[in-house]
């Protein structure tokens, strides 16, 4: 198979593999009812991978309206750029921090000495994994930031000419994480699998319109190099 061949699949790929990875992910992300029985090796695991997979998907979902200049574009450019920022540092203190805490405070034999240290963390109004109002500030912004984005990202790409559906998935899956108030099951991985989902139905739109376009310029070439051609000229023979 052709470079040119697989093309498509590389242009799917690039906006569909950070969110499906991340919504893969998310799965598996523990829910901490209590951090004391929090398995800390699955914990830190998931949360190490989320490191590069936020800022990745949100990178995907930018890439989405490169083509695209309007006030919408750059309203989705910077509201995943807001979501990198904000919830790569929310989960970096909420989650690999906490995770950390978490196994020291097993490894020492008297884990309740370290429970004034970890709901320090755990309960900061700002990065904290659970905040005193189940909402910390830096969650709340990434999670609004990721929404607005979207909504954006999505209105953009429908004055752009995409169909209904993939711009409605991408704008609605974007709340999952707002609904549910985590990015554990289900939130996150309906949010990133739904924006996984539509990012590819709008990337194959994009090469589909991209093709037609060029077999249309092909034969206009061909028309009008046609129309150049001097008649032939018979010959008569005697």
């Amino acid at each position: 198979m052709s470079f040119a061949t697989r093309r498509p699949w590389y242009a799917i790929a690039t906006v569909v593999a950070a969110p499906l990875v991340l919504a893969l992910v998310e799965m598996f992300h523990p829910h901490p009812h209590d951090l004391f029985g929090l398995d800390v090796d699955r914990w830190m695991f998931v949360h190490y991978a989320q490191v590069p997979l936020f800022p990745l998907a949100a990178l995907a979902v930018a890439m989405l309206v490169r083509e695209r200049s309007d006030l919408w574009a750059l309203l989705c450019r910077i509201g995943m750029f807001v979501f990198a920022v904000a919830f790569t540092s929310f989960d970096t203190a909420a989650g690999l921090v906490i995770g950390l805490l978490v196994k020291a405070a097993k490894a020492s034999g008297t884990p309740e000495a370290w429970r004034d240290m970890i709901d320090a963390v755990w309960f900061d109004p700002i990065l904290g994994g659970q905040g005193f109002t189940d909402a910390p500030v830096l969650a709340l912004i990434g999670r609004l930031s990721l929404s607005i984005g979207a909504v954006a990202g999505a209105i953009s790409l429908k004055r752009g000419g995409h169909g209904w559906v993939p711009v409605l998935l991408l704008a609605i899956a974007s709340f999952g994480i707002n609904v549910f108030k985590t990015h554990a099951w289900p939130g996150g991985p309906l949010t990133f699998g739904g924006i996984a989902i539509a990012a590819g139905w709008i990337r194959w739109e994009s090469l589909r319109r991209e093709a037609r376009a060029v077999t249309a310029l092909e034969q206009e070439a061909d028309a009008a190099a046609g129309a150049m051609q001097p008649p032939r000229r018979r010959m008569e023979m005697r």
